[in-house]
C-alpha cells in the first residue's frame, strides 16, 4: 500500500510539473505559420473588392478586410494562449451547457438571424455577426466526447451508442436546414460519424448511416431545388458560365492561370471583381494564381503537417476524453481543409466552406483558433516518457 501511495503521488507530481510546463511547441508554430500567411492572403485577395466599394461597408479603404482580418487574428491568438491554460476537465464540465447554448443560437437564427445570399446564417451582436453553427462543430466534438465517456462500454446498443447521438445530430442538422446551411450540415453529421465510430459504434450503424443519407440526398435534391441546381452546375459549369457556374468557372480561370510558380504575390488578376468570394470561400483559388502549384502545395503540405501533429496529440493524450476531443478537432480541421479545396477545383459540388485560417471571416477565425487552444491543453497533459 505504501508502495503503491509513494507511487500514484509520484505519478501525480510528475503530472502537475508536466502542466506547469509548455505545450507542443511545434504545432503552435504550425499554426501561427499558417495564420500569418493566411492573414498575408487576406490582404492580398481583398484590396481590390475592398477599394472598389466605396459606398459599401469598406468606404473605400483598400486595407478594411486585412485589418480587421489582423486585428481577429491577434484576438485568436490570446484566445488560443487563454484556451490552451484551461484544463482539459473543465471543458469537459461544462460540455453540456456549451452545447445547450448553441440550440439556443441556432434558434434564434431563422427568427432574427442577418440574412445574406438568400440565406440566414449569422446573428448580429453590435456591430458584429457570430455564425453558430461554427459553434455548432466544436459542440458537438465537446458533448459527444463527455457522453462517450460517460457510456463506456455501451456504444454498440442502439440506446446509448446511437438513439442519443442521433438525436443530437437531428436537432442541430434540422436547425441548419432552416438557414439553410447544407455545407455546416454536411460537416456536422461527418464529424459526429467519426466521434461514434472512436468512441466505438458498431460498423453496422455507419453502414445503415450511409444508406439514410444517400435517402435524405435524393429528398434534398427533390424538394430543394437549391440543392439540385448546385448538383448541375458542378457537373457542367461551364454551360451556366455567366450564372450558376459563374463563380466555379471563374475560380478554374483563376487556378489554371497561376501555372507552376504563380503570377506572384498580389499579381492576381481574377481578384479584380471577376471571382467572387475571392476572399472568403475562393481565397484559395488566388492562392494558386499568385504562388501558383508550389505555393499551393507547400500550403497543403503545413495542414498535412498540422493534421498529423494533431492526431499525435489525439494518441498521446492521459485520458479518453481529450483523446477524443483532440481527434474531432483535427478531424475537423481535415475536413473543412479537403473539402474547401475540393470546391475550389470543383471536386465537389460548390458550397459555402471556408478555408481555415485563410478564409476572412472574425468570429469563426476566433473559434478556430480557440481549437487548437484546447489541443495544446491536452498537450500539457502529456507525460513524456523518459529513459
Amino acid at each position: 500500500m505504501r508502495y503503491e501511495s509513494a507511487r500514484l503521488a509520484g505519478f501525480s507530481a510528475s503530472a502537475e510539473e508536466n502542466r506547469r510546463g509548455g505545450f507542443d511547441s511545434g504545432f503552435f508554430l504550425l499554426v501561427l505559420l499558417l495564420l500569418s500567411m493566411g492573414v498575408v492572403m487576406v490582404l492580398s485577395s481583398s484590396y481590390a473588392r475592398a477599394y472598389y466599394d466605396p459606398g459599401g461597408i469598406t468606404g473605400g479603404n483598400a486595407a478594411y478586410y486585412f485589418v480587421r482580418q489582423l486585428i481577429f487574428a491577434a484576438l485568436g491568438v490570446g484566445a488560443m494562449l487563454l484556451a490552451s491554460r484551461l484544463p482539459m476537465g473543465l471543458y469537459r464540465r461544462w460540455a453540456f451547457p456549451f452545447l445547450a447554448l448553441t440550440l439556443v443560437l441556432l434558434m434564434l437564427v431563422p427568427l432574427i438571424g442577418v440574412k445574406a445570399n438568400g440565406s440566414r446564417r449569422w446573428l448580429g451582436v453590435g456591430g458584429l455577426t457570430v455564425q453558430p453553427s461554427e459553434l455548432a462543430k466544436l459542440a458537438v466534438i465537446l458533448a459527444f466526447s463527455h457522453m462517450i465517456c460517460r457510456i463506456r462500454g455501451r456504444m454498440r446498443s442502439f440506446r446509448w451508442g446511437i438513439l442519443p447521438f442521433g438525436g443530437v445530430l437531428a436537432v442541430i442538422v434540422g436547425l441548419l436546414v432552416l438557414e439553410p446551411h447544407f455545407s455546416a450540415s454536411i460537416i456536422i453529421i461527418a464529424i459526429g460519424g467519426v466521434m461514434m465510430f472512436l468512441g466505438g459504434a458498431g460498423l453496422g450503424w455507419f453502414i445503415a448511416a450511409v444508406g439514410a443519407a444517400g435517402g435524405a440526398l435524393a429528398v434534398l435534391l427533390a424538394f430543394f431545388p437549391y440543392a439540385s441546381s448546385r448538383i448541375s452546375t458542378w457537373l457542367d459549369p461551364f454551360s451556366s458560365s455567366s450564372d450558376e457556374g459563374y463563380q466555379i468557372v471563374q475560380s478554374l480561370y483563376s487556378i489554371g492561370s497561376g501555372g507552376l510558380s504563380g503570377l506572384g504575390l498580389g499579381r492576381s488578376r481574377q481578384k479584380f471583381l471577376y471571382l467572387p468570394e475571392e476572399h472568403n470561400d475562393f481565397i484559395f483559388s488566388v492562392v494558386c494564381e499568385e504562388l501558383g502549384f508550389i505555393g499551393a502545395a507547400l500550403i497543403l503540405a503545413l495542414f498535412a503537417l498540422l493534421i498529423l501533429r494533431g492526431y499525435w496529440i489525439a494518441l498521446h493524450c492521459r485520458d479518453r476524453f481529450s483523446f477524443l476531443v483532440c481527434a474531432g478537432v483535427t478531424t475537423l480541421l481535415a475536413v473543412q481543409v479537403f473539402l474547401n479545396v475540393a470546391v475550389v477545383t470543383n471536386l465537389v459540388p460548390c458550397t459555402g466552406i471556408s478555408l481555415p485560417f485563410f478564409s476572412y471571416g472574425g468570429t469563426a477565425l476566433l473559434i478556430q483558433l480557440g481549437e487548437m487552444g484546447i489541443i495544446l491543453s491536452a498537450s500539457r497533459d502529456i507525460l513524456e516518457r523518459r529513459e
